[in-house]
């Protein structure tokens, strides 16, 4: 006879209801400490989670008010030193300059005074009264013999170095560099790019390789023996700030250089920072230095840099080097330029890119 129930056997039908009524009395049990944790969450832990954020965004609005208004105060009182001392730079120049006019105006008034008496002895006197009057004219001669030529000096000149200021200088720059300001979109002139150096679709990155590429190297604008490559655009005024990438290379240069900089041969006429017509950052394996005419100076920096701002100033007449990732000024260099200056770059181990 068949059974019923679905194949289970009646003697077995309590044994498995009774297993699956504590299943789902355990089902529940776990259900109700989910739902007794859940509402505990929403009663107790978000709420407190929501008071945390609360005051910890207070805090921080109080931690920018507070380093701003300390910053700002700062540089309130640095705003009103260095004006004082270019106040005081100026009243000083002023009073030399002032004080240089008198004694002119008095040595001149002493020229001619000296000069009607001579003409008066050459005029009035015989040859008997000028010969006994000749000891009294050589003493009054003598006045003049005194009387040096006017010399340039520095005195007379606005010392622009009162303006100097580490604060002042790291904060401009951090601005310029940090903040985009005076970003400039730069890309590199195929046309320049030595044999040695290859050239990304987008003009971005210089690639080194010891094999010279297949290149016209009879272009005038092309360096033919050391790995270097100029902008397309110069910069003629104002404030210009680029990046580079260096994080892969331990070998390169980068600055800026004159358009009238020589491309071919290997004399130092075209090598980067041995000219009077390129100033460049290099790096050579752990060594740093600044380069320009030959003279390197030496750069101490407990890190390599993975990024390298070049901060341009014309109008200020400063090209500035700085890390990003420090807010370090690497090195500063002042010089008044008399042509339009062309980011310059060179590269002989891997690569260096501009940043975007």
């Amino acid at each position: 006879m068949a059974q019923r129930g679905g194949g289970q056997r009646p003697r077995e039908l309590p044994e498995r209801a009774a297993e699956l009524r504590n299943q789902l009395v355990d089902r529940c049990e776990r259900l109700q400490l989910q739902s007794a944790a859940i509402a505990r969450h929403l009663e107790q832990v978000l709420p407190a989670k929501d008071q945390g954020v609360l005051g910890s965004a207070s805090a921080a609005r109080d931690l920018v008010l507070q380093r701003l208004l300390f910053v700002g105060r700062v540089c309130e009182s640095e705003e009103q030193r260095l004006l004082e001392q270019v106040q005081a730079e100026e009243e000083r120049a002023h009073q030399s300059i002032l004080t240089q006019v008198v004694h002119w105006n008095e040595a001149l008034q002493k020229l001619a005074a000296l000069r009607t008496y001579l003409v008066d002895m050459i005029t009035n006197l015989d040859d008997q009264d000028l010969v006994r009057a000749e000891q009294e004219i050589f003493e009054r001669t003598e006045v003049a013999e005194g009387i040096l030529e006017p010399q340039e000096s520095p005195r007379l000149n606005f010392n622009r170095s009162c303006v100097q200021s580490p604060l002042l200088h790291r904060l401009w720059a951090s601005a310029v560099l940090c903040c985009g300001t005076g970003s400039q979109e730069i890309h590199i002139d195929e046309k320049t790019v030595s044999p040695n150096l290859s050239l990304s679709e987008d003009k971005k990155t210089l690639t080194f390789s010891p094999r010279k590429g297949r290149v016209d190297s009879g272009c005038p604008e092309r360096f033919d023996h050391w790995p270097n490559a100029l902008a397309a655009a110069a910069f003629t005024s104002g404030v210009c700030s680029w990046r580079v990438k260096v994080e892969k290379s331990c070998a390169y240069k980068l600055g800026v250089c004159y358009g009238s900089l020589p491309r071919k041969g290997s004399a130092n006429e075209a090598r980067l920072g041995f000219n009077a017509a390129s100033w460049v950052f290099s790096r050579y394996d752990k060594e740093f230095r600044f380069l320009h005419a030959g003279r390197p100076q030496p750069v101490e920096l407990l890190k390599s840099p993975a990024e390298i701002g070049v901060l341009l100033d014309l109008a200020g007449g400063e090209l500035l080097f700085y890390d990003p990732d420090s807010c370090t000024i690497l090195f500063s260099h002042r010089e008044a330029f008399s042509q339009p200056l062309y980011p310059v770059f060179a590269v002989a181990h891997q690569s260096l890119s501009l940043a975007q």
